[in-house]
């Protein structure tokens, strides 16, 4: 059976940090692309950014692009989300999502994913 678990959210001051980190069991995420978004309660689940297979190539949301960073460790079958900056409408429930994928490419659409986690949750204080 196909788990994701994310870990590392949590309470932040509007300026910090976070990594979030999402790891596998009952899947190589080697042989996936891999995704993070993030959900308010009445929302629709909102894309924040995605990795290919190898790593090589991201792609961000433009409301985090350039605070947040994207990063994988196949070694380790995990995934990763550096949170920089952080900004009171940061807050949200993080998911991060795999889609079973080898080759090069990013996936910015919820419905591309064929794997979720279980979500954690991020609240940025002012």
């Amino acid at each position: 059976q196909v788990q994701l678990v994310e870990s590392g959210g949590g309470l932040v001051q509007a300026g910090g940090s976070v990594r979030l980190s999402c790891g596998a069991s009952g899947l190589a995420l080697s042989n996936c692309a891999m995704g993070w978004f993030r959900q308010v309660s009445g929302n629709e689940r909102e894309f924040v950014a995605a990795i290919s297979w190898s790593g090589g190539n991201t792609a961000y949301g433009e409301s985090v692009e350039g605070r947040f960073t994207i990063s994988r460790d196949n070694a380790k079958n995990t995934m990763f989300l550096q949170m920089n900056s952080l900004k009171p409408e940061d807050t949200a429930v993080y998911y991060c999502a795999a889609k079973l994928f080898k080759r090069i490419g990013v996936f910015r659409s919820p419905s591309s994913y064929d794997y979720w986690g279980q979500g954690t949750q991020v609240t940025v204080s002012s």
